[in-house]
């Protein structure tokens, strides 16, 4: 995205190497994610895809390499500091991660725990707080009725739409989502898609997904993750079937 040149990348991994054991998730990963930038992360199961955006939330600390969020090296900062850039992430998450039994405000208003003292965190599940940006949120993603509905009385779709309503609240500068489309139906996916492209008009995109023809449709860039590497690193218009065979087809050698 040439608009984005002048500008310091957003996300960048150098060299990174991921191990559990004797396991390696990634090998050797070097990458770069401009601002305002929507790639998309495919790859088979266990390609590394999960590990790569905990890496760039900072949940993962890598075996080698540096990871950069916003031109800083996370893991040689202190730990105030690097929460402090870990704000600017919001992480949509396969499961959710919501709290069932809480009402849809409280799980919206989570969104802004990072930057909330805790008196304000513990008073709001008394008296909610923030409760017009949290219907803003909810309204934009068409859930504007359900702001005091109890969460796990909602649809699986609603919820993830609470999820995106919590993102949006948190207002980070990158948005990472892992798998957003796993549970949802063909026509479902097409709308949790463009919900996610709307949240990331002036932030950066990193989606991890299955289905190649969603990546292609939505993404402006795909990185193929095969074997805890990257195949390909292309334009969303030049991923030919070539590459996909390549990156699908367990016979083919990296």
């Amino acid at each position: 995205m040439n608009h984005n040149a002048a500008l310091p990348a957003a996300l960048s991994l150098e060299a990174v190497s991921c191990r559990f054991g004797r396991a390696v998730a990634l090998q050797s990963v070097s990458l770069t994610i401009a601002a305002g930038d929507r790639v998309a992360l495919v790859g088979p199961s266990g390609a590394g895809k999960s590990t790569l955006l905990s890496l760039l939330n900072g949940s993962l600390r890598p075996s080698e390499g540096t990871v950069r969020i916003l031109g800083r090296s996370l893991f040689e900062l202190s730990a105030g500091h690097r929460r402090k850039i870990q704000r600017q992430i919001g992480t949509v998450y396969q499961q959710h991660n919501l709290v069932g039994n809480l009402a849809v405000i409280h799980n919206v208003n989570a969104g802004c725990l990072g930057r909330w003292p805790l008196w304000k965190a513990v008073w709001s599940l008394v008296r909610p707080q923030n409760v017009a940006a949290a219907r803003q949120a909810l309204d934009q993603l068409g859930l504007a009725d359900k702001l005091y509905a109890r969460t796990e009385r909602l649809s699986g779709g609603q919820q993830q739409r609470v999820a995106l309503a919590r993102v949006l609240v948190q207002d980070p500068a990158i948005v990472l989502a892992d798998e957003p489309v796993a549970s949802v139906d063909p026509a479902r996916s097409h709308d949790i898609m463009a919900q996610l492209m709307a949240l990331g008009e002036r932030r950066t995109l990193v989606v991890s997904l299955h289905d190649v023809a969603l990546a292609q449709a939505y993404c402006d860039r795909i990185i193929g993750l095969r074997q805890g590497r990257i195949l390909f690193d292309l334009p969303s218009a030049e991923v030919s079937d070539d590459w996909l065979s390549a990156l699908y087809d367990l016979s083919t050698a990296l």
